[in-house]
């Protein structure tokens, strides 16, 4: 379990192939402290829960299966990743709960500086605005979180599947966001509040047709 408040950006040092399209992927992990880090303990690397396999002071590897591949993003060698590690029961929920379960890749439709007032100018802040899959739409809603590459954030607005967020200077500073552009794909990991209570109600829903 994490809570999407981000520890360090480290990059895909090295990935190998493996059987079936399954790789070993090593992380440099530039600045974050892996002392205490076991085998077997869990890091999410952009949103993604993944498991130590191997590891020195400064890099880890993980091995990625192929389904893992096919449904999110951000492994390709150089590429910068948002790294947390997982989350003590002593530890302080910054963000929201996050299981580090992808739910789906989403398509940056808008990333720029969001202006101070309507004279111009820049407040430091900027608004993304991302597509999510039409199955995530039902989970999105304005002022609830979602996972944006591992982040917790805040939605602004939602327009069917579409939904808008402001980035504060120090999102921006701390996280691998900054890199992102108009087009990009991102991985998604809706609320687990939100799922549950939409589960609940179409159980009871399912309940009442019997």
């Amino acid at each position: 379990m994490f809570t999407g408040i981000i520890q360090a950006v480290g990059h895909i040092a090295h990935l190998v192939e493996t059987n079936g399209g399954d790789a070993r992927v090593q992380v440099a992990a530039n600045g974050l402290d892996l002392t205490e880090v076991k085998l077997g303990d869990s890091i999410a690397c952009n949103g993604v829960c993944l498991t130590v396999v191997e590891k020195t002071d400064d890099r880890f590897s993980v091995d990625v299966s192929a389904e893992t591949f096919s449904c999110t993003i951000g492994f390709a060698p150089g590429e910068r990743v948002n790294l947390e590690m997982a989350m003590r029961l002593s530890d302080r929920l910054g963000g929201h709960l996050v299981s580090g379960h992808v739910d789906g890749v989403g398509h940056v439709l808008h990333f720029a500086p969001v202006a101070a007032s309507p004279a111009g100018g820049e407040d430091g802040s900027w608004r993304l605005d991302i597509r999510a899959p039409e199955t995530l739409a039902r989970f999105l809603a304005p002022k609830g979180s979602v996972a944006v590459n591992g982040v917790s954030l805040t939605v602004n607005k939602v327009s069917g599947a579409d939904i808008s967020i402001n980035l504060i200077p120090h999102t921006l500073e701390q996280t691998q966001l900054c890199d992102l552009q108009a087009g990009a794909r991102v991985n998604l990991e809706a609320d687990m509040l939100a799922r549950y209570a939409d589960r609940l109600l179409n159980y009871v829903h399912e309940q009442d047709k019997d």
